[in-house]
């Protein structure tokens, strides 16, 4: 049971790992050489060497029996995150990024409906509310750019949101028992092997690679052991709903940062995915009796 101050302070961490997680357009942008997944292999490396780390800092020679007690949960959660680390690059591969991201934004429906049928969780009609106007608000700022080709590459963009909505389902139902931090860096791992031998060979110099380990280290890893910490304050459809966050601040910080000017259509878009956001959070956030993850 999550207080009115837990809840608080997770959905404060989950809006700094949306930030996090939206650093990587632009950051990408300042690559010289390295692109598709010669950028999944050394993002995901960096980020299973970055939890890692912190596992051997936090628990000392003890980290090996900790990855090894997330045990078969570990590698399911693990391998969810392998998808969602390399599904939306191979995506990218057959399809356009409107088509993509407009797959992916079917993200907190997934999340709220397994919530409601695995965990009993209900949904109240204003976060029916919110899921929808979110989810209009991607489709707004993409309409210009979606096209009727790329159904592969649709087909496997899919694949993010099942990994992201079941990755939640399972973070909610274990990980107050079992610590699933080291299931990123399964994940990762897993990541690494399933983007070298299309990245092969890979090649990047001293000034790409300082760039990847920013991003393996700050932009994937650290965020997500952090959701993993956070995931049992929040539920399903309020950890998915947040995360679309990613999506409108993305192209902000490619505006700020590399000078990609957005349309008037994702500015647009964006204002309803924020607007869906910050009025779902300011009503969970209210005043009022003893809170669990059931009552928002």
């Amino acid at each position: 049971m999550s207080s009115p101050r837990e809840h608080r302070n997770a959905v404060l961490t989950l809006i700094l790992c949306t930030f996090l997680w939206s650093t990587a357009g632009v950051a990408t942008r300042q690559l010289e050489r390295a692109e598709g997944f010669e950028v999944a292999f050394w993002r995901s490396l960096f980020c299973a060497l970055f939890v890692l780390v912190a596992l051997a800092w936090q628990h000392r020679e003890r980290w090996w029996r900790v990855l090894a007690g997330s045990g078969t949960v570990g590698l399911a959660s693990g391998l969810m995150w392998a998808v969602m680390f390399t599904a939306f690059m191979l995506a990218l591969a057959h399809t356009t990024v409107a088509n993509t991201l407009v797959v992916m934004s079917v993200a907190p429906l997934l999340a709220a409906l397994l919530g409601w049928v695995v965990l009993k969780q209900p949904i109240a009609p204003r976060t029916w509310g919110a899921i929808t106007l979110a989810g209009v608000g991607i489709f707004w700022m993409v309409r210009d750019q979606l096209t009727g080709d790329g159904l592969a590459g649709m087909a496997i963009a899919f694949a993010v949101p099942v990994a992201s909505a079941t990755n939640i389902i399972l973070l909610k139902r274990s990980g107050a028992r079992i610590d699933l931090v080291p299931a990123v860096a399964i994940g990762a791992l897993m990541s690494c092997a399933l983007s070298l031998p299309i990245a092969w060979p890979v090649s990047v110099g001293w000034h790409d690679l300082a760039i990847l380990a920013a991003l393996g280290f700050f932009q994937l890893g650290l965020p997500c052991m952090l959701l993993v910490r956070v995931a049992r304050h929040l539920t399903p459809h309020e950890i998915a709903l947040l995360a679309l966050l990613e999506v409108v601040l993305g192209p902000l910080w490619a505006w700020i940062g590399a000078g990609e000017q957005p349309s008037v259509a994702t500015l647009q878009g964006g204002t309803l995915v924020i607007s869906a956001l910050v009025l779902n959070t300011l009503v969970s956030l209210r005043p009022r009796r003893r809170l669990t993850v059931t009552d928002v």
